[in-house]
Order: structure tokens, then sequence, then C-alpha cells
């Protein structure tokens, strides 16, 4: 019989890898060096055999099964099964996430309660120095910021965005088509920060631009679901919102809720700056149509 892992919340409230991203600092070096290759390469390098999995950590076999063990497994197949689960949940399409249910709560009440659930797990489970190293580059006005969203989350990119163009210079949207990216992607260099959205089932384009944008020197900062984007494994800092909800759809409240705390803080953070825009923009206001 497997054990609950000790280091994972409940079954599709958290993922192994975004607790173990908040655990690094308990590991010992040898656990670190495969944390960090399972994080990189998330959940696959966990799904090959021992051997190949302490081949790429540079550790023995031995250390992999200790390391399993200290996330709670009862051993290393209980682990694998963990993480195909979570692959699983993945790649779930809408059609699969909730079945009709009977319930005797009020469905209003019901997903209220979800939603709640869900923001207060994903700021407890933010690390405070991630959220500061975040702030301090999304307000570093010398960097260009570019942010991008998918299908869903698109939406969310061009709400943030149009907050920071309030607050700082030199914020712009990658929008339109996936094909007119590159035209963006091609000026990007270490002055560059892009904000990428994406959350299951994850999106190839969005994807393959912070791969490219990561190439060319850019600076990667990803607000994803706790299964983690692929875009994971490239991004300097990460936060992962909880959104499952009892719905056939994902709930984007906790990520709106991440940028608005984000936003709130730069705002503080570049006051001086915000309110000079604030103030001309207003001017501006007066003098063109609304």
């Amino acid at each position: 019989m497997s054990k609950e892992p000790d280091m994972a919340a409940e079954a599709g409230n958290e993922t192994l890898a975004t607790t173990l991203r908040g655990k690094l600092a308990t590991l010992t070096a040898t656990e670190r060096r495969a944390a960090h290759v399972l994080l990189s390469n998330y959940p696959f390098a966990g799904l090959e055999t021992v051997a190949q999995f302490a081949a790429r950590a540079g550790v023995s076999a031995p250390s992999i099964l200790r390391f399993v063990t200290r996330l709670g497994f009862g051993g290393y197949a209980d682990f694998q099964r963990h993480l195909k689960d979570e692959l699983e949940a993945q790649l779930q399409p809408p059609l699969l996430k909730q079945a009709p249910e009977q319930a005797d709560a009020s469905p209003l009440s019901t997903f209220a309660t979800a939603v709640a659930a869900n923001i207060a797990d994903t700021f407890e489970s933010v690390a405070p120095a991630e959220f500061e190293a975040i702030l301090a580059i999304l307000t570093d006005t010398k960097r260009r910021l570019h942010v991008v969203g998918g299908r869903f989350t698109e939406a969310i990119a061009l709400y943030t965005v149009r907050h920071l163009r309030v607050v700082r210079p030199d914020v712009t949207l990658v929008e339109g088509q996936a094909a007119t990216w590159r035209d963006q992607v091609i000026d990007f260099g270490k002055r560059d920060v892009l904000l990428a959205f994406d959350i299951r089932r994850y999106q190839d384009d969005v994807v393959l631009l912070a791969q490219e944008a990561a190439e060319r020197g850019a600076t990667i900062i990803l607000i994803t679901d706790q299964w983690l984007s692929p875009i994971s494994r490239i991004a300097r800092h990460v936060i992962s919102a909880r959104t499952r909800v009892p719905s056939n759809w994902d709930s984007n409240a906790a990520i709106l809720a991440i940028v608005e705390a984000l936003l709130s803080s730069a705002t503080k953070a570049l006051w001086e700056t915000s309110k000079a825009r604030m103030e001309a923009l207003e001017v501006l206001r007066k003098i063109s149509p609304q």
C-alpha cells in the first residue's frame, strides 16, 4: 500500500512539483540534485527507470530511492503512479473534468467555497521570496516587459498589461496570430522580460514563444496552474495557482487574485513614477474624447 506523500497536499489541490519547489531548502545536497532534475523535466524525469533518473542527477540509484521515500512514497512504483495520475489530470479535457452531479448543497455556495479555497491555498503556497523576486523584475523600469496568455488566459494578460502601462513604461501585450510573435521575439535580449500565463491544456505556441525568448536571453516569469506548464522548466520564477473547481472548466480566480496582488505592490513600489503617470493620464483624458 502506498503512503501519502509527506510533501504533497491533498490530491488535486497541489502537485508534487509545487510542494517540492517550496521545500528545496530543507533537502540534502544529494536530494536537491534529484529534485532539480525532476523539476527541470517534470514529470517525465520521474517516469524513467531508477537507473536513468540517477544518471541524470549524477547520484546513485539508492539515493534516488531514499529521495522518493523522503517524499513520502512507499516505493518507486508508488512515486511513478502518482506522477502518471498528475499527467493524466494535466491532459484532461473539459468533458472529463466534472461529471454532472446531484447535490443537496446550493451550486452557487459549492462553487464559491471551491473558489475561495483555491485563492486561500494559492496565497498560502506562494513563497514570499518568490513573490518579491517577481515584483522586483516587474518594477525594474530599465527592463522591457512583454506579457502573453493562452486561449483562456489572454484576457488576464491584457488586464495585467493595461494596469502595468499606467504605472510603468515599456509594457507590451504579445497578441495576434502566433506566427507574428517572432516579429517581437527577434528583438528580445537580456533587458527583456516575458510574463507568461499558461494553464492546462498547455499551449504549444506559448511554450515555444517562452523557449525562443529564453534562448535570446530574456527572463521568463510564469504564472500557471498546480500541474505546472512545461514553461516551468525554463522560467526563472514560477507561481502556481489552484484552478480546480466543481465544473467542466478550471477557474482563473486565483490567478487573477495573484495578478492583482502584484499590481497593488508594483504601484506602491513605483509610486513616484506611478503618481506622475496617473496625473498625466488624467490630463490627457480631460483633453481627449472619453
